[in-house]
């Protein structure tokens, strides 16, 4: 039998999280090196997205942790208390994380990735306006900028296409202007 296939079984074929029943697939659980139903869950996108900290946490979404948290299933119990603990800013989820039980085992492989450490926020690269910038996307300058070590000035008006982002920089992306890549902080482009 298929992972998924164990995992629907497994979960009635609902998120094991929020309990929603479409869009969902596999979420593998970090750190893990071989994929199985003993460090894997099912999830909907929606979680996914948040999880994956490529959506900005939505709390009301995750108030059903109250109730999903106690599953028997230490994956769940893993993602369970690392959201919580994103969400521990929120009265019910610390109240939440109060009274998780988890064992030493599951707690030491929640706590791995560190990201109980940091608050629920997540960080996207955005343009000048605030427009949520994307890998792929045009941008256009709205400044003329002199290009360190080259002879090279970026005009005010340059159309940058197919920008690549500085994903340890949420300040900066990548593009070709003249044909050279150069490094371009975002409070100076709009998306075009």
């Amino acid at each position: 039998m298929s992972l998924e296939k164990q995992l629907q079984t497994r979960s009635g074929n609902k998120c094991e999280l929020c309990t929603a029943d479409s869009n969902l697939t596999v979420y593998e659980v970090p750190p893990t090196d071989n994929a199985n139903a003993d460090n894997s869950i099912l999830v909907c996108k929606t979680c996914l997205d948040q999880i994956e900290k490529t959506e900005q946490i939505n709390p009301e979404h995750w108030k059903v942790l109250t109730e999903t948290m106690w599953s028997e299933f230490a994956p769940v119990q893993v993602v369970a208390w690392r959201m919580l603990s994103r969400l521990r800013n929120e009265g019910w989820a610390a109240d939440s994380l109060d009274i998780l039980y988890l064992t030493d085992e599951t707690l030491e492989w929640a706590k791995k990735t560190g990201d109980h450490e940091q608050d629920g926020t997540v960080e996207f690269h955005q343009d000048s306006n605030g427009a949520r910038l994307l890998e792929g996307d045009t941008v256009v300058l709205i400044k003329t900028l002199d290009v360190k070590g080259s002879t090279i000035s970026a005009k005010l008006g340059t159309v940058v296409k197919n920008i690549r982002l500085v994903h340890d920089n949420t300040e900066q992306i990548e593009g070709k202007v003249e044909g050279q890549t150069i490094v371009i902080l975002t409070k100076y482009l709009r998306k075009g």
